[in-house]
């Protein structure tokens, strides 16, 4: 049995109300549902929330939300583990046990079933506690640079200056989109990074933190996924 687990709180600071706030003509919320239950991995599509407004919104979009997140678990310092690991608990109160649970992430508008799929043949496959998915970033992390106060640049790690780009080893970052484990995994662990990464397209995602990013994100949306 798998579970998919959307942590979606209502506290959101840096652009107010963001889960419920309509992306494209439909909640931001109501992105991830839509994926997780077309991918058809998923016996449920909870969403744990602290906010009866996301809960309303997403039991109306096909998720349960079959609990309200307690506020100690909703606040800007929260990681994700421990929310899971709550919701873990909390459906087990219910009866529901499953063996693999999914974290996927609200603001995920680029998100496709696909992904899913491959994520958890990953996690199968690779014998890992977790598997989630990263980019490769688009120019080596060896040769970044920082800047002082006079604008004066200097290499931050300066035994790379000379170095090809080409030559340097390829780094990755987490795209933030979701993560499969175990409930064990998820339990014994607190944390979700010791795992495989399934590369994606570095295009198909933006972090939607500011208005900026949204603006990016409706304009990536409107250009790619229009049909």
């Amino acid at each position: 049995m798998n579970v998919a687990v959307i942590p979606a709180r209502g506290g959101s600071k840096r652009i107010p109300r963001k889960n419920v706030r309509l992306f494209n003509g439909k909640p931001m919320v109501a992105w991830p549902i839509g994926v997780a239950k077309a991918s058809g991995l998923f016996e449920k599509v909870i969403v744990s929330t602290d906010d009866e407004e996301i809960a309303s919104i997403a039991v109306e979009h096909g998720a349960e939300v079959p609990f309200l997140r307690p506020s100690e678990l909703a606040d800007d310092h929260t990681n994700t583990a421990p929310v899971i690991v709550h919701a873990i608990s909390a459906i087990a109160a219910i009866g529901l046990n499953p063996h693999f649970v999914c974290c996927i992430y609200p603001c995920t508008p680029f998100l496709q079933a696909h992904d899913l799929i491959a994520g958890i043949t990953l996690l199968i496959e690779s014998g890992e506690e977790f598997a989630y998915s990263v980019a490769e970033y688009p120019h080596p992390v060896q040769r970044a640079l920082k800047r002082g106060d006079n604008g004066r640049m200097r290499f931050v790690t300066p035994q790379h200056e000379f170095n090809r780009t080409q030559d340097l080893v390829a780094t990755y970052h987490d795209l933030g989109q979701f993560y499969w484990g175990s409930c064990d995994a998820w339990v014994r662990h607190g944390r979700m990074h010791a795992g495989a990464g399934l590369v994606l397209p570095h295009w198909r995602f933006v972090d939607i933190d500011t208005e900026d990013d949204w603006i990016k994100a409706e304009l990536i949306l409107s250009k790619e996924f229009a049909e």
